[in-house]
Parts: structure tokens; sequence; C-alpha cells
């Protein structure tokens, strides 16, 4: 069951040009065997020049699409717009994202399906960016992770990031492994970065959410967007001019955004038919994960579909698997999954002020299968 709309979505690259890609890439590039340090094949469509070491900067939603939009506010950044962009996976949103990166792996088989997605056997969600303590992040993702694998073959694996970050659930899903240094400033992540860059052979990984968090609250349009990406960009050419010649440097995001407007917002308190036979209402505004009661699934499916139209696309679990949305599905990742999920199209957003009454505040946002989400830059420099 779907609403219309499909033909504007970007389907994601697993095995080729995602970010499941990048370090698997990195690791070749490095001279590793990948059966060696990674447990899977050599990437297919992902080829990087060898180098003994590498640093990885995550721009967090700096998509491609808005990097060619703004270029001449990012000219150091717009200047290697030379490889055709990778993509996200599905949904297009930091948790899932990050995940990817830092294990190799696609969504379904880390199981980071999500903003928020069900705790299996409850009634409860997880937020994956306040992870509560009741929940195991060794058990929600069990598999080493791309860094410890790399690390276990002798590379020297670190990550740069904020110090409220470490220990943090996420951080232990995928980036656990590295060394962890915390930098909160821009000087402090450039030095890191430069000192871990040193050993031989090494692979360093910066991240910077600065640039997603002006996006959400101004959106991608704003002259505070546009001041953060210049400044981002004169981040990225100092930490290029800072890193020895040898050491070669890669710019990634983990999705890009779009502006939703007021009239392009669906609250689903506004419409009681949405809320019938659905248990649970997880994901985020622009792709939701439905839990549905007992038998409910095919008219969940299609009232929902009805509802939305050309807002979206509805899809059951099973319809998106086929799909390849989230790569091969791990048994105890299915139930993570709604057993309807809801994909945005254009720049239309499904909102719930009872659930979510945060996301109304937010201008910018990611999650879906749009280009502007979807397609991320591989800079190389």
């Amino acid at each position: 069951m779907t609403g219309g709309g499909e033909a504007g979505f970007h389907e994601p690259a697993y095995g080729q040009r995602s970010l499941s890609d990048i370090v698997p890439a990195v690791a070749v590039a490095l001279g590793i065997e990948p059966a060696t340090s990674l447990d899977r094949p050599a990437p297919t469509g992902l080829v990087l020049p060898p180098a003994s070491s590498y640093v990885v900067f995550l721009v967090d939603g700096l998509g491609h699409r808005l990097l060619e939009r703004y270029a001449h506010y990012a000219p150091y950044l717009s200047s290697l717009l030379r490889e055709e962009p990778a993509t996200a996976g599905v949904p297009s949103t930091t948790a899932t994202s990050l995940t990817s990166l830092g294990t190799g792996l696609v969504p379904g088989v880390h199981g980071l399906v999500g903003f928020t997605s069900r705790v299996p056997g409850t009634d409860r969600l997880l937020n994956a960016l306040m992870w509560p303590k009741d929940v195991d992040p060794l058990e929600w993702q069990p598999h080493p992770t791309a860094f410890a694998r790399l690390r276990a073959a002798g590379v020297t694996t670190t990550v740069v990031n904020k110090r409220e970050f470490a220990g943090s659930g996420l951080t232990m899903v995928g980036s656990r492994g590295a060394e962890y240094v915390g930098a909160d400033k821009v000087g402090e992540r450039i030095a890191a970065a430069v000192a871990a860059s040193i050993e031989r052979p090494s692979l360093t990984y910066l991240y910077d959410s600065d640039l997603d968090w002006t996006g959400h609250k101004y959106g991608v349009s704003s002259s505070q967007w546009l001041q953060q990406l210049s400044s981002i960009d004169s981040e990225a050419e100092q930490l290029r001019e800072a890193l020895p010649t040898d050491v070669r440097l890669v710019v990634v995001a983990d999705h890009g955004m779009v502006d939703c407007p007021p009239d392009h917002r669906l609250d689903v308190d506004d419409h009681p038919a949405l809320r019938d036979g659905v248990a649970l209402l997880g994901g985020e505004a622009r792709f939701r994960h439905l839990y549905c009661q007992r038998g409910a699934v095919d008219d969940v499916a299609a009232a929902w579909s009805s509802v939305l139209g050309e807002r979206a696309t509805v899809l059951t679990r099973e319809q998106a698997i086929r799909r390849g949305w989230f790569g091969p599905v791990d048994a105890s990742v299915l139930p993570r999954l709604g057993d309807v999920v809801v994909a945005s199209t254009g720049d239309h957003g499904i909102f719930s002020t009872t659930d979510f009454a945060y996301e109304k505040t937010l201008v910018g946002l990611h999650g879906s299968l749009t280009p502007e989400e979807m397609l991320i830059p591989v800079l190389v420099d």
C-alpha cells in the first residue's frame, strides 16, 4: 500500500557508495585486507586513494545538494566536489547514519533504525540520542565496530568528538574500540586529529554537529545556517592545512536536510483515524515507524495512505524490506522496525503534538528518502 511521490526518492546504495562503505574503503586504502579488518567483502563502488593515514571528518547535516546550492559559502569544500555523491542509509537520520559509518554495517544489521524505535517486547521507544539507562548498548548493537576491527588489524583508530558524548549509548554502539579524545572547540579538534594522524597506519574520525543543530533551529535557507556553513568550511580548510601532506582527508556527511513549511505539516492528533490500530508511534517527522495492534497492519497502511496521499509513501515493513531500504535485516532487528513505515515526500512532515511536541519547534528536518536528505558528499583531499 503506497502513496504517491515515489519517483522523487533516492534509494540507498549499500555496498556501492553509502555511509557503511566509507570505513571499509578506508581499510582498503590503508592496505588492510577487508576479510581481516572488517570481515566483509571489499567495497564494490567506493574506492579511495592509497595512504598510510586517513582522517574522516563527518559534518552532520551537510547534504550534497545543499553544498552544491550554497557552494559560494563553502569555497574549500565545494572545490572538492569532484566525485559522485554517496548515500545515507534509511532512515536518513543521525543515529542511524553514525552507526552505519562506525560499524560498516547497514541499518538492518546494526539495528539503529531511527531516531526513536520500539524496544521489542515493550510499549516504549528507545530514543537513540538520549539513551535510556536500562537498555544495554552492547546488547542493542552486539557486532564489533569497524573501528574495533581495524584496531585489531594493527591500525591506530581515534575518535575526536565532544566530551559530553564520551561513553554515551550512541558512542558505544558505533564507535567503541577506538581511542576517544574529547574536544569541544575547533582548535582542540584540529590539534587532536593532527596528533592522531601521525601514527602509521591510522584512521582518525572527527565529528561536528553544529551545522545540523543550526539547520534544525533556523532552517537550511537561513542566514544562520549559511554562516555556520562558512565556519565549517574554514574548519575543514584549517584541518587540511594542519595535517601532514601525506595524510588523506575525507569529508562526508550523515544526511542532508529540508525545511518543512507550516502548511506542509500534518498533525496526527488532528486526524483521529490515523490512531486506529496504532499501538505506538515512533520514528520522526520525516520517517515514521507505526507499531500496530495485532491484525491491524493492512488497515493502518490503508488509512495512512488514504489520508496522506501524495504527502508520503506508506509501506508495510515487509514491503520496505523487499525494496532494500534497510539492507538485509537480522531477526533481532525486525521488531524494532515499524509494522508500517511512512516516508514523507517533498518537504512534508508528519507530526504529533501529543507524542513529539519538540519536533514542532524545528524548521529543518531529515529522515526520508528524497535526494536532498539521502545524497551526501564524499570529498577527498
